[in-house]
């Protein structure tokens, strides 16, 4: 007798985040051992050519310079899109459509409308569904959020989350596809508020209202072929208040021109006991500090993530040897094959992820029309 078949995937872009996927396909398996069989079926980007390099460079057995005949091949079951967003949509209706699974990047989708689109079909599809927050993946993320369900920094009574990078931060860099809505959608908010916005609901629940500003910090940036000047259409900067439904309050700063910066992640969460401290840029500790004990000794203590923090003891046995971005990418990799297997609601799907491309919206939302705006007003 043969086991069940190994699914096929389809993997769609090779840049950061299709590299990112194209390790995580090929090494979640061995890192957890208890994961559905794969096989790297497709690849497909463009020029043919440069499909065919990436796909012997990443072990797909096939390349095209065709989408569609990705999406549509019955060799194929799970397709990864890590395209640039404004081809999200598409590429994901055309994959439900033919019966498949979907693995797509952040943000979902350029408009809220086009994201609730993909999460309508994939509830109709019946095939599961993950989007790239892996940030919420992490074993200190997720300890932060037992110590938080265990009580001890007792009642939540307010939360700050920041996430800043330097990408955008030189007045001279040209302009690109990212400065235009059509193409890009959000600025700062899509390209990085959204992943503040997964962790923060994470520890204090779903957002129920926003009060917010937004700033372009560099309206305009020369061209890339130096005749002249491109318009930014997006934002550089976001702030905003935030009240959760659970009625703790918070504040979300997040900004892609913060010189300095490179994956400045992170979040305080504010309890009656204690607090919780955690950075990106030192993704494997979190800080704790917890009012017991003399006045005079007290103070933050730093956790090291270990294989007390699990899934960390999967990729080593040993503490303080570190995990790092792609092996984030893996253990988000892993609760989708579970998913597909049969196994729990993978986090976050398509449903879940909307929540989250809610709130980025409503903040946009929130400084074009200066007030308070509600999650539950917000179309789609």
């Amino acid at each position: 007798m043969t086991g069940p078949r190994a699914l096929g995937v389809g993997l769609i872009g090779t840049g950061f985040m299709g590299k990112a996927h194209a390790l995580a396909w090929r090494s979640a398996g061995a890192i957890f051992g208890d994961l559905p069989e794969v096989r790297l079926e497709c690849l497909c980007d463009t020029p043919a050519d440069k499909a065919a390099e990436f796909a012997r460079q990443f072990g797909f057995a096939r390349a095209t310079d065709d989408w569609r005949v990705l999406v549509t091949d019955p060799a194929v079951d799970v397709v990864s899109i890590t395209t640039p967003n404004s081809l999200h949509k598409e590429m994901a209706l055309a994959a439900l459509a033919a019966g498949k699974h979907v693995w797509c990047e952040k943000p979902m989708a350029l408009t809220l409308a086009d994201a609730a689109d993909m999460a309508r079909a994939a509830r109709a599809g019946g095939t599961r569904t993950q989007v790239g927050y892996n940030y919420v993946a992490n074993p200190a993320f997720t300890h932060a959020q037992r110590l938080i369900e265990g009580g001890t920094i007792g009642r939540i009574v307010h939360v700050r989350g920041w996430v800043d990078e330097d990408y955008q931060a030189d007045p001279q860099l040209a302009w690109t596809w990212r400065a235009r809505i059509a193409d890009a959608g959000l600025g700062t908010l899509g390209d990085l508020g959204c992943h503040l916005v997964s962790l923060l609901c994470g520890l204090a629940g779903p957002v129920d209202s926003v009060l917010a500003e937004i700033q372009t910090v560099y309206p305009r940036r020369p061209l890339p072929d130096g005749e002249g000047y491109g318009e930014v259409e997006n934002e550089d900067v976001a702030s905003a208040l935030l009240r959760f439904a659970s009625g703790v309050r918070g504040v979300f700063m997040s900004s892609r021109s913060a010189w300095g910066r490179k994956n400045s992640l992170g979040f305080e969460v504010h309890g009656t006991k204690g607090m919780i401290v955690f950075e990106q840029e030192r993704m494997n500790e979190l800080r704790l500090y917890v009012n017991e004990g003399p006045r005079a000794e007290q103070g933050f203590r730093t956790i090291l993530t270990g294989p007390e923090h699990p899934p960390f003891g999967a990729f080593v046995p040993a503490p303080g040897h570190q995990l790092g971005f792609n092996d984030l990418k893996a253990i988000e990799l892993a609760g989708f094959l579970r998913a597909i297997a049969g196994g729990p609601r993978n986090h976050p799907d398509f449903e879940a992820a909307l929540e989250f491309e809610k709130v980025i919206h409503a903040i946009a939302r929130a400084s074009h029309e200066g007030r308070r705006v509600t999650i539950a007003e917000i179309d789609t």
